[in-house]
């Protein structure tokens, strides 16, 4: 009987998918980094030249790029070609047979010019400035992307580590229940226990069974997840699990930082506020710009030409030269359109000021639940330090006492259910205070690419 009742807890502590595709695991061709030992490092940089949300602000960042120079191209000297060609109907041509002239029914030319603006009522200087802040916008908002990832990232690698361990701790459980399931059969088969007994250890091993399966597919789809934010497309002939092997563990390393010096620090470092800075410097661009409408506007050219003569049919007869000169316009009055363009302006930059103050709220306010979270996580940390051992003494003990024959089975069960409740707790726990640093320091600012440097 209790070699029957073995091969069955056996046959229930094996994976959920016991048919796993393993030769489809074997012989797909896999890149380097999916198969190798996986640090957080190594997860972090792969991340960096390959997932699709990097890829994509990168796009944006060169999009942007074409923005500045499109804004600066208003100091740059321009180079204008024309040329024309027309040929009119001879009867619509009027003549002058008098003085022995005879108007020619085909008329071109052609003319090169370098055209250079002078003063545009300060848009030009604010087209520069403009080009620069939008050049540096841009680089700060592909540094918030790139942070947001990385702390995707993070989090999700804590995920998979959290998952694997927990895999650990309930396997460990099964395997306790077991024993005690054997255990107590054994006794019942020398007629020492009552059947209830045996009854009742089944029934503990059957209640674990199913926490295994979870933490076992939570382990596959947090490895999923990371998969895809790492930018890989798994081959459809993949299944179930994925053969990626993480070298990181769940620690709590000492990080000690005051709440005042993380929202400053915040406030400082922050790209999402540095970026709404140079939005606002831009809004202020944008209102100069509005306002050189009111002014003149000034520029140099110089060019040379060709065209055919007016005075003979002969259309190779050429006349051509240099010319040179200035323009000058001036809307005395536009039909208030200048006013409009200045109080839209203002308008978008006063906004552009109010969006910046309550973003500032709103990154104290993240720093400030970071925190609190952060000291959360510490804290019940640090009050499981001791907690395994001790559960681990109150197994011990109640199976001592159990065996003496001055406990019950009911306390070794109670034990080993408190045991398994304590490792989980601090499994749960170290993988909280690894997600709530990394959320920590995210709000502050800080670089989370420093980590694969650990």
């Amino acid at each position: 009987m209790a070699i029957v009742l073995l091969a069955l807890v056996r046959l229930l502590s094996l994976p959920v998918f016991a048919q796993t595709n393993v030769a489809t695991v074997e012989t797909t061709n896999f890149p380097a980094w999916l198969t190798r030992p996986l640090s957080l490092a190594d997860a972090l940089n792969t991340a960096l030249q390959q997932n699709s949300g990097i890829l994509k602000a990168q796009s944006d960042l060169e999009a942007s790029y074409g923005v500045v120079v499109q804004t600066r191209a208003i100091v740059i000297p321009k180079v204008r070609v024309k040329a024309n060609y027309t040929d009119f109907d001879p009867d619509a041509i009027d003549q002058f047979p008098a003085l022995g002239i005879e108007q020619p029914h085909e008329d071109w030319n052609a003319n090169i010019e370098v055209v250079q603006s002078i003063y545009q009522g300060g848009r030009m200087a604010a087209g520069l400035r403009a080009a620069k802040l939008t050049k540096e916008q841009a680089v700060l908002q592909y540094q918030t992307a790139v942070e947001d990832t990385l702390l995707n990232v993070r989090i999700t690698y804590y995920d998979v580590l959290l998952a694997a361990q927990q895999i650990e701790v309930h396997e460990a459980s099964v395997n306790l229940l077991t024993k005690e399931l054997l255990d107590q059969q054994r006794r019942y088969d020398a007629g020492t226990v009552p059947r209830v007994n045996v009854l009742r250890a089944e029934v503990e091993v059957a209640n674990e069974r199913p926490r295994l399966i979870r933490v076992r597919n939570n382990y596959r789809i947090a490895k999923n997840n990371l998969v895809n934010l790492l930018g890989y497309n798994l081959p459809r002939d993949v299944w179930e699990d994925i053969p990626l092997h993480l070298t990181g563990k769940l620690e709590a390393e000492p990080y000690d930082i005051k709440l005042p010096e993380a929202i400053e620090e915040a406030l400082k470092r922050r790209t999402e506020l540095a970026a709404l800075r140079k939005e606002v410097a831009l809004r202020r661009e944008d209102v100069v710009n509005a306002r050189s409408g009111y002014k003149p506007s000034l520029e140099v050219f110089a060019g040379y030409g060709a065209r055919n003569s007016q005075f003979g049919t002969d259309i190779g007869y050429t006349l051509d030269g240099w010319n040179a000169g200035a323009r000058m316009s001036w809307d005395i009055f536009d039909g208030m359109l200048t006013q409009g363009k200045v109080r839209q302006a203002k308008a978008l930059a006063q906004k552009t000021q109010v969006d910046l103050d309550d973003t500032s709220r709103q990154v104290e306010l993240q720093v400030r639940t970071a925190y609190s979270n952060f000291i959360e996580a510490k804290e019940v940390l640090e009050s499981q330090k001791k907690t395994q051992q001790e559960a681990e003494e109150v197994l011990r003990l109640a199976r001592a006492r159990a065996d003496a024959g001055t406990g019950t089975q009911l306390d070794v069960l109670d034990a080993q259910t408190s045991l398994t409740q304590a490792r989980t707790t601090e499994v749960q726990a170290l993988h909280d205070y690894a997600v709530a640093q990394a959320r920590l320091e995210r709000a502050i600012g800080r670089d989370l690419s420093s980590a694969a440097n650990h």
